[in-house]
């Protein structure tokens, strides 16, 4: 929609392909390449911007607990840079996919001197939260990680779950990212003592994720009990294998 070009690199490439395709495009053509997995400008804005936030959010008040998942591990890196010169007593929690466990793995990612991934992390299984944990430790999050106090695995289905919970309980529409974040929370707050205050933001919306498994239970069409309401008003008269797949009432 606003004109650029989108270049969609092969799955089997995971995460490390992707970068190596920016790399060459950025040779090739004397492009601007953003290096957000190790720019320290990602975790500073956080540090500047979203740790001050919250320390302007909870000031006077209770902040016990604050719980993150990874991308770059910006966020994680500045905001808990943030904290922990504000108010040390918070304690950090990271989140990682359970079947993306690169950290509990003990094993470092081999990079190259801009820092950027050599190949993809043997650790690594696709993993159903877009947006956390590519196949490899970036550079951001890896300078960051002596902060965390606590690290957390979250599963494909428990995100997902939290994801529709927070939807029809709460009315927050979110995707399988913001779930997991949440699942993690809960996980955390399951553990903690009494009268804690957890902190976990969800950054997201769950419209980008309609093509994704968090949908394949919701049907695209009215089923037989939506039908049955729409065949009971009397002048609205349904042609058998003609049913609309929308019914709007001004």
């Amino acid at each position: 929609m606003l004109g650029a070009k989108v270049i969609v690199t092969p799955k089997g490439g995971k995460g490390t392909g992707m970068v190596k395709k920016a790399e060459e495009l950025a040779e090739k053509h004397g492009w601007f390449l953003t290096s957000q997995f190790e720019t320290e400008a990602n975790w500073k804005m956080h540090e500047k911007t979203t740790g001050q936030e919250i320390l302007r959010d909870f000031a006077g008040k209770k902040l016990t607990h604050f719980v993150t998942g990874y991308g770059t591990g910006g966020t994680f890196h500045g905001t808990a840079k943030a904290l922990k010169a504000s108010r040390p007593d918070v304690k950090i929690c990271l989140l990682e996919p359970s079947a993306a466990p690169l950290l509990v793995s003990g094993i470092k990612t081999e990079r190259k001197p801009s820092g950027a991934p050599v190949g993809s992390h043997p650790a690594f299984q696709p993993h159903p939260v877009q947006g956390w944990t590519p196949d490899f430790i970036p550079l951001v999050l890896e300078q960051g990680l002596s902060m965390h106090d606590e690290l957390v695995q979250i599963d494909g289905p428990e995100s997902m779950k939290c994801a529709k919970d927070l939807a029809s309980k709460e009315g927050i529409f979110t995707g399988i990212s913001g779930g997991a974040t949440f699942a993690g929370a809960l996980k955390v707050a399951a553990k903690a003592p009494k009268g804690s205050s957890i902190l976990c933001m969800l950054p997201d919306t769950s419209e980008r994720y309609m093509s994704t498994p968090l949908y394949d239970q919701i049907q695209a069409d009215m089923d037989e009990s939506e039908l049955e309401i729409a065949r009971s008003t009397p002048s609205f008269q349904l042609i058998p294998g003609q049913e609309p797949t929308l019914l709007v009432a001004a």
